[in-house]
């Protein structure tokens, strides 16, 4: 190219671009160092104070450098001292420098206000998910003793009756703590391990209550490794036989449903009984605290993505259905269960 009539190469146009560019990364560089703790912390007031005398030091000293490494520019400026072309450049690329400066603060300044706040994003998560585990700590405490009490007073009843059966719920009882303390504070499992659960739990209750319980699992083979949460059955099974089966005369039935409904995981537990409109207000209550439980656990599990409801008809017969996320762990577990599917007449 041709500027006041003095031709200029590529290279000669090229190398001192490159070197202006090199030294402002240089510099850029030299400046997160050093500066990023007091970048992060600055106000307004410091801003103002000390980072304009420092652009203008900058500024200058990133031209005098510049100038120094190309003696030849500007073209036609032989017998020129340093000084004078010194003085020419900062008069036609200081306010270029202050500008170039600022750029790279403010995106410096961004970069540390996008580093607060993810910061701050992780902080609050994990908040968040410590105190919803802390949580579901508390509810599954509020389920175990709760548990424990009723079993324990119904051996305590056998003891006088039947010593082998309480004998034999005292063996069942000894095999839910072992997995229990197995499980440790895993908050899902797979739907099997629950239900491997819940079987102990039923021929439990079957002991204490005596009476003729019909009780089935149907359970569709590819939610067998669904994940669930731990114990959500258990509480729900209880409340069919305290408040169901427990409370009719005569034979009754238990059933755990499980299968893949449109996407998502669904469980109904049914019931037969008296209903849930006929319950006493004493039973309600405590129904109410099994049920309570049951949601509140879902819902730190899964918040909105999750249903639980009960249904009555008109026999009495009452259903608790769980609909769920349907999701499976990484580590898909190869284990067929061979349950005894005992089916009602009265099979809806």
């Amino acid at each position: 190219m041709h500027t006041w009539h003095y031709h200029y190469t590529f290279l000669q146009f090229m190398v001192p671009w490159c070197l202006h560019f090199f030294l402002w990364g240089v510099i850029g560089q030299v400046l997160w160092w050093k500066l990023h703790p007091y970048i992060r912390h600055a106000n307004m007031k410091s801003i103002l104070l000390r980072v304009i005398p420092l652009s203008i030091f900058v500024s200058v000293l990133e031209e005098m450098i510049w100038v120094a490494c190309n003696p030849q520019v500007p073209l036609g400026s032989h017998g020129w001292t340093y000084g004078h072309r010194l003085k020419y450049y900062l008069d036609s690329e200081l306010l270029n420098n202050l500008v170039i400066f600022w750029f790279t603060f403010c995106i410096f300044r961004a970069v540390v206000y996008y580093q607060d706040l993810r910061e701050r994003q992780f902080v609050a998560s994990r908040l968040e998910t410590e105190l919803t585990q802390a949580q579901l700590r508390a509810l599954r405490m509020q389920l175990n003793p709760h548990f424990l009490f009723n079993t324990m007073n119904s051996v305590s009843s056998l003891m006088r009756s039947d010593l082998e059966a309480a004998d034999q719920m005292l063996e069942q009882l000894s095999s839910m703590l072992r997995i229990t303390l197995d499980r440790g504070e895993q908050p899902l499992i797979p739907l099997t391990e629950e239900v491997d659960f819940v079987q102990l739990y039923l021929s439990i209750q079957k002991t204490r209550f005596r009476g003729i319980v019909h009780h089935y699992v149907a359970i569709e083979p590819d939610t067998l490794d669904a994940l669930v949460p731990t114990m959500i059955l258990q509480p729900i099974v209880e409340n069919a036989f305290v408040h169901g089966v427990g409370k009719v005369p005569g034979e009754g039935f238990i059933g755990i449903e499980a299968q893949n409904h449109e996407g998502q995981l669904r469980i109904c537990v049914r019931n037969s009984g008296k209903g849930l409109a006929q319950q006493s207000p004493s039973e309600t209550a405590k129904e109410r605290v099994g049920v309570a439980n049951v949601r509140g656990r879902l819902e730190l599990h899964y918040g909105s993505a999750q249903c639980f409801e009960l249904k009555e008809f008109d026999d009495g017969e009452v259903q608790a259905i769980l609909l769920l996320p349907l999701q499976y762990s990484a580590r898909l577990i190869d284990k067929t269960l061979g349950y005894a599917y005992d089916y009602p007449d009265n099979h809806r």
